[in-house]
């Protein structure tokens, strides 16, 4: 016998209801759709579930071509994986198409993207030199990147820019067309880089001028708030494999935004990385996008590898919606 003062609950009073008079959140006309051999990509996304996920994938597709018809800014703000992924080519092909408006890079996507303009490779084996001190030490990289930031911190440029300008001038650079940098200079897409100073490998480079660097990068801030300030109203902010940098710049352009007139609202921010991390979902999803009333804003996670992800993306917006 037990020596418990409490007994377990009988059932024979539970109360019951009819299963089809009981509101479910998902039904079979949400379910996905088989469709036929050779499907379209256009075609295949309107067979995704209508349920998380697959409607999320739906929303922000129709959140970039709205955005695109509207003439509203599609910010997308770069890690360095995205670059080292193979990824240019269809970046700039969403600039060319209108799907991307502005970017924003940490330090290390733009030595990358850097790297790729000038010889065609980029990415370091890292345990393999870092003992020996050579982690870090390519001479082009750093040079070109600071002097270009210098030459252009004294004409009032920001890195984005200065660097975007120096790389689609540079003789020597053969692979340009794979230059994410390079492509925007030419078509007059803003960049801006936001660097952590010691996060990069050019920061230990002997061309560097901190000076150049800390202003130019400053100048880079004020220019994304001015185009997160223009997100009102229907634009779109892409968070695509920052876990940290990207993620409090975007969150302090917003509250820039705010403290000289107020919040953008109406906008769609998406996070799209192999892991949600903690930032960008504070950062970009949960908290630009807590406020608006009847204008209220929109938040999507898209979670998966940035070499799937992006060229689905790109190859749906292709497609008719």
């Amino acid at each position: 016998m037990t020596v418990y003062k409490y007994k377990p609950l009988e059932l024979d009073r539970v109360r019951t209801d009819p299963l089809a008079s009981r509101p479910s959140k998902v039904s079979v006309a949400d379910f996905a759709r088989v469709g036929p051999p050779n499907l379209s990509v256009a075609a295949w996304v309107k067979r995704l579930p209508r349920i998380l996920a697959g409607e999320s994938f739906r929303a922000v597709l129709a959140a970039l071509r709205a955005a695109r018809a509207r003439r509203k800014p599609i910010i997308w703000g770069l890690g360095g994986h995205v670059i080292k992924c193979g990824l240019s080519p269809i970046l700039i092909h969403l600039m060319r198409r209108g799907f991307l408006t502005a970017v924003a890079m940490n330090g290390s996507t733009l030595i990358h993207d850097c790297e790729i303009g000038l010889v065609g490779s980029t990415s370091e084996d890292v345990p393999r030199v870092l003992g020996s001190g050579r982690f870090g030490t390519a001479e082009e990289t750093g040079r070109l990147i600071n002097e270009a930031i210098a030459a252009g911190d004294r004409e009032g440029l920001g890195v984005g820019e200065a660097v975007g300008r120096y790389l689609a001038r540079h003789p020597g650079a053969r692979f340009l067309r794979y230059s994410l940098a390079a492509a925007a200079y030419r078509r007059r897409v803003p960049v801006t880089v936001h660097v952590a100073v010691g996060t990069d490998t050019i920061h230990y480079h002997p061309a560097i001028d901190a000076r150049a660097l800390g202003a130019s990068t400053h100048r880079d801030f004020l220019l994304l708030a001015s185009l997160v300030r223009d997100l009102d109203g229907g634009g779109v902010y892409l968070n695509v494999g920052s876990a940290v940098v990207l993620p409090e710049v975007f969150l302090k352009c917003i509250s820039l935004v705010a403290n000289l007139d107020r919040a953008p609202r109406g906008i769609t921010t998406v996070n799209l990385d192999f892991i949600q991390h903690y930032r960008p979902t504070q950062n970009v999803l949960i908290r630009p996008t807590a406020t608006g009333g009847k204008s209220a804003s929109r938040a999507h996670a898209l979670t998966g590898h940035h070499e799937i992800m992006i060229p689905l993306l790109a190859a749906a917006l292709a497609g008719r919606p």
